[in-house]
């Protein structure tokens, strides 16, 4: 079994500029700083391309994590998507969207994922709230990182 959920952000800045932080791996490494996310094998600075892989090391719920993503798909500056391939989930897969929009660009996270215990019950209690937080907490740090430097 696996949930679905979507988190969207308005980003008033350009379309380009937010999908090039997205697939910023020193970026991502900022916004998590409070579990101590760092990448440690893969691409672990800079911007990661179709293909790469990327492995994380972080703290959640108080359990050291490694989890390795790959960029699947990449259609810049519209979509990407990234998979697990080795990791903590049955299932994670995290698909970027990027629409133009008056107020700059819509960023919507298409997240699907399965817990490897307790199954759904799992997922719709606490693995679905946990990541929903997680998401829209590194989408506020992107959309910060570039109040400084977008031109709209």
């Amino acid at each position: 079994m696996t949930s679905r959920f979507t988190v969207v952000t308005v980003v008033p800045a350009a379309r380009a500029e937010i999908f090039g932080i997205s697939l910023d791996i020193d970026a991502h490494v900022a916004s998590m700083s409070q579990s101590g996310e760092r990448a440690v094998g893969g691409v672990t600075a800079g911007r990661i391309a179709l293909g790469e892989t990327v492995t994380w090391r972080a703290r959640h719920f108080g359990i050291w994590f490694t989890m390795t993503s790959q960029i699947t798909e990449l259609d810049e500056p519209e979509r990407f998507v990234d998979r697990q391939v080795s990791g903590p989930f049955k299932v994670f897969e995290h698909e970027h969207r990027f629409d133009v929009t008056a107020a700059g660009t819509r960023m919507a996270d298409v997240i699907t994922v399965a817990s490897p215990i307790f199954g759904v019950l799992a997922e719709r209690l606490v693995l679905v709230p946990y990541l929903r937080h997680l998401i829209a907490k590194r989408n506020r740090h992107l959309v910060a990182a570039l109040a400084g430097t977008s031109r709209g």
